[in-house]
């Protein structure tokens, strides 16, 4: 075709998201994505996605499928992992003339081109209709793939709808026993985490779906009125040690796809959020309903999920809340973000730099509050020197040192 090709690594972010950063970098016109994919709309660029085709018993398949809904009469959405969704025209054919009510899911790309109708689910890059009369509550979910990020993505959404699922590689087929309602329960307790929190950090996951700077800024706000200091982190992907160089964030909150975003913060220092879990926490108006949002642009203006913030309630006619984890007394008034400032003094005054900055940084705060602050300058107090040798060889042994025996 005579087009100019580049060859790009994987983003410093999730991998399952296309990297348009460094797609535009060299000013690229449109992306082939490789490999396994959240689809996520993108913000700019057309992309066209190279799943790969992993092999399928469609024999085992059906066999497991059958045995785990031997009624015949079963409401079943089939779901897959990209990598199979090559088998599943040819699944469909064996298992659709034995199970009228049985569904399979598309794997489509971006977002619908119009409101859907009703009764049509177009989620996770997944398009399916459903014809149960009670919609999702009555159908099961059979989910062709391994255990991963998307399944689990997949029962806290559908967290109504039962769970099996068939793995290629080991070639079984079970009823997953994963506890949704525990997880829940542990992500509800981190929810409680996020309304003591003072410092929250937002954490950049992703540069490429398209609505992230919409949500960001939504959170900053959010946080705002809220009465809780922000800091917005772009660490490329979390691990514990580097978010272990922000002692004074109380907690983080991690803006990603939907498959990246349920991040199990056990190992890190501070725990970690998604959007959904923490505009439950900053929202008054924003009620617990059983239903789980893993993708952040359902929390955007104009989306379904979109709660508006309730008006704000002056401090003295606020009601007390209460930490179910500390026990103490906290805020739930909203502050006012149109609220009139005081001016400026411009008296004159002999005023702690330090304290200065910590009326109005978590971060200075903090530091003032260590005991050890870094290594101190002495600026004009260290005589001048020449430079000399120092040490050589690695902490635990220098050359110049006598080894012990």
């Amino acid at each position: 075709t005579a087009a100019e090709m580049y060859v790009l690594g994987d983003t410093t972010y999730g991998s399952c998201c296309v990297d348009e950063v460094a797609a535009e970098h060299v000013g690229a016109e449109a992306v082939l994505h490789y490999g396994p994919a959240c689809l996520s709309p993108c913000r700019k660029l057309p992309v066209l996605h190279i799943f790969g085709q992993q092999p399928l018993d469609i024999g085992r398949c059906a066999e497991a499928f059958r045995e785990l809904y031997p009624d015949r009469q079963s409401r079943v959405v089939v779901l897959s992992d990209v990598v199979y969704a090559h088998a599943m025209g040819e699944l469909e054919q064996q298992l659709c003339p034995e199970y009228p009510n049985i569904v399979f899911s598309r794997v489509v790309c971006g977002d619908p081109p119009g409101p859907a109708p009703p009764r049509e689910v177009w989620r996770f890059g997944r398009q399916f209709l459903v014809e149960a009369p009670g919609g999702l509550q009555d159908c099961a979910m059979f989910y062709v793939g391994a255990e991963g990020l998307a399944l689990t993505s997949f029962m806290l959404t559908w967290n109504c709808c039962p769970f099996s699922s068939f793995d290629p590689a080991t070639g079984c087929g079970r009823r997953e026993t994963l506890n949704v309602n525990r997880a829940l329960m542990r992500r509800l307790y981190l929810v409680e985490r996020a309304r003591d929190a003072r410092v929250v950090g937002i954490l950049v996951g992703t540069l490429g779906v398209a609505g992230y700077l919409a949500v960001l800024q939504h959170l900053r706000e959010l946080l705002r009125q809220a009465g809780k200091r922000s800091y917005t982190l772009a660490v490329g992907k979390p691990n514990p040690a580097k978010l272990a160089n922000f002692l004074e964030v109380d907690i983080f909150v991690l803006v990603a796809c939907a498959q990246n975003s349920l991040l199990d913060s056990s190992d890190f220092y501070r725990p970690i959020v998604t959007p959904y879990e923490l505009e439950l926490a900053c929202n008054p108006a924003r009620e617990w309903t059983g239903n789980y949002l893993t993708d952040f642009r359902d929390l955007l203006p104009g989306a379904c999920a979109h709660v508006e913030l309730p008006p704000v309630v002056p401090a003295a006619e606020a009601v007390p809340d209460i930490s179910l984890i500390t026990g103490e007394m906290r805020a739930t008034h909203l502050c006012d973000p149109l609220a009139p400032q005081l001016p400026p003094s411009t008296t004159l005054a002999c005023r702690d730099q330090t304290r200065a900055l910590a009326e109005i940084s978590p971060a200075a705060s903090f530091l003032e509050s260590r005991s050890w602050r870094g290594l101190e300058q002495q600026l004009g107090q260290t005589p001048v020197s020449k430079a000399v040798q120092g040490r050589r060889g690695i902490a635990i042994a220098y050359e110049d040192e006598g080894r012990k025996q």
